[in-house]
């Protein structure tokens, strides 16, 4: 049975184990880029897997499907963040791309990185804030604001509201069509409903590439053997110098 009160304790933990409070919300991504030893890879899957980690004896990989919308990829990322963290059971995980399925790990993973990217407290100030003490049913311009608040999919808001029984499954459904339609009418920009760029999609960041850095640095590696280990990892920009051309902007 999941305790869904352990999961809440340990969401809170992580977030102020990596540097921030308990309450607002937070940049997934930039979070993970400050976690020794971690690499992280973008990487399209298909349309079943929405990420993966490998423990690798002290060495986490973490594979996100970079062909799903950002706020599913930064939903993904909390997930895979329980994996690397509180799973004891699996050195190695898929997870599959709709939440709150699988078996009871997978299930706890969803809950986890809800609580993690929308903790409790800041959740329910949010919908105070937006819907006030009305009894009414929420509506579609409240779900957009605190998906976007929040950074999330509306696969994964809809998911949050049903398990703290603000939505039933039936009333939930209404928002499942028309996500970014419902957005951008409502003023908002449609980036987070949607994949990343192409030439995004594909990239490593993250200790295998600070790893190879520092091979070439002491001389254990030639350039030719560096530049072939970063176009495996995706990497073309840092051998030919793609996306620095035109200079930098000294703001």
């Amino acid at each position: 049975m999941i305790d869904k009160l352990e999961l809440c304790t340990k969401a809170l933990g992580l977030r102020k184990e990596l540097g921030e409070d308990t309450t607002s919300p937070i940049d997934i991504f930039s979070l993970a880029y400050t976690i020794a030893q971690l690499t992280l890879v973008f990487y399209p899957m298909g349309d079943h897997l929405s990420g993966m980690c490998i423990k690798n004896d002290g060495n986490p990989i973490i594979a996100i499907n970079s062909s799903m919308s950002v706020g599913r990829q930064r939903f993904s990322m909390a997930h895979e963040l329980y994996h690397l963290y509180f799973d004891e059971n699996n050195q190695s995980t898929i997870s599959t791309i709709k939440i709150g399925t699988g078996n009871d790990t997978e299930k706890a993973a969803d809950q986890f990185a809800s609580y993690l990217l929308m903790p409790p407290v800041a959740l329910s100030e949010s919908i105070k804030k937006t819907h006030g003490n009305s009894r009414d049913n929420l509506e579609i311009k409240e779900i957009v604001k605190l998906e976007q608040y929040f950074g999330v999919s509306r696969q994964a808001i809809l998911y949050r509201l049903i398990e703290d029984k603000k939505l039933t499954y039936k009333q939930a459904e209404q928002f499942r069509q028309g996500v970014i339609r419902s957005a951008v009418n409502l003023g908002y920009d449609d980036s987070l409903y949607k994949p990343l760029p192409k030439d995004k999609q594909y990239k490593t960041y993250g200790y295998y590439i600070q790893q190879a850095e520092e091979l070439l640095q002491k001389g254990l590696i030639s350039t030719g053997k560096y530049e072939q280990l970063l176009l495996t990892a995706f990497r073309p920009d840092l051998v030919y110098g793609d996306e620095f051309e035109g200079g930098e902007l000294n703001d």
